[in-house]
């Protein structure tokens, strides 16, 4: 897919690449990426979203083209990023998709933005790391002695882990070149912040219908941690990917698009019917 990015600049002075496709006029569906990727992580599954949706990917600060503040990288930072953005776009309210690090933002967004979260999908996530030793185990080992530039090895090195089934080999190329452009201390600045907090109260604030993707081979996220996250969001459901990794939009986008789109179309028609009564 190419590549025709738009650049917006926020009130906080950050800008932010974005593509958008689809009819202005449809029902609104973000992106946000995972730590290190960017926009351009949803390529595949943007093919498959039908075209009278409005679907915006996001390239969140410290990735790809996006300014790249020396700190800044927690999930309120984010957070606080997308309703910027959203304003600046004049969008009331959007169906927040969110993939990792992006999960994580879109978990702070909904809980601290209700009215502006139509419905929320959540993949690859999780309610914190604090406790995840595989994780912690990888900050600290392939993480944080990482410097500038991003070794070419290192990132893919680290994008290897996050599918579990074969990718098409233009797409992989592009993300581990993609990973590159984030600075080490943005790797190591964001993977910190997925560590040091806990979502675990916040989750509970959640008021947005809200939707679980999970591979039954992500390497960094267990099915507990996902039953955690059912636990404390008072409205989600799961949907497992069996066979695929930690990136199941990437692996099967034809499934993941379908199921964005299904679960889009089922909170429209409550929409639809609470406004009649």
């Amino acid at each position: 897919m190419s590549d025709n990015a738009h650049f917006i600049e926020l009130n906080n002075g950050i800008t932010l690449p974005y593509v958008e496709q689809g009819d202005p006029s449809g029902t609104p569906v973000i992106l946000l990426h995972g730590v290190t990727d960017s926009h351009r992580s949803f390529d595949l599954i943007r093919e498959h979203i039908p075209t009278d949706y409005r679907s915006i990917a996001i390239t969140q600060r410290g990735h790809g083209e996006a300014s790249k503040p020396d700190t800044g990288y927690w999930p309120d930072h984010f957070a606080g990023d997308l309703k910027l953005f959203m304003e600046a776009m004049r969008m009331e309210s959007a169906f927040i998709v969110g993939h990792s690090m992006g999960s994580f933002a879109a978990q702070r967004f909904a809980a601290d933005n209700p009215e502006m979260v139509r419905g929320l999908v959540l993949i690859g996530s999780f309610t914190t790391c604090r406790d995840n030793e595989g994780v912690k185990d990888f900050v600290k080992q392939a993480v944080m002695p990482l410097t500038d530039p991003i070794p070419f090895e290192a990132a893919a090195a680290f994008q290897s882990g996050t599918y579990a089934t074969l990718l098409p080999d233009w797409f992989v190329e592009m993300v581990i070149n993609e990973s590159i452009k984030a600075p080490s201390r943005v790797w190591k600045e964001a993977c910190i912040s997925m560590i040091d907090t806990d979502h675990s109260t916040l989750l509970t604030q959640i008021k947005a219908r809200t939707l679980l993707m999970w591979g039954s081979r992500d390497s960094f996220f267990s099915v507990d941690e996902q039953e955690q996250l059912l636990s404390h969001i008072p409205r989600a459901w799961l949907k497992i990917y069996d066979g695929a990794g930690h990136s199941p939009h990437w692996e099967d986008p034809q499934r993941a698009a379908d199921d964005i789109v299904k679960f889009v179309q089922e909170i429209a028609a409550v929409e639809r019917k609470s406004a009649r009564v």
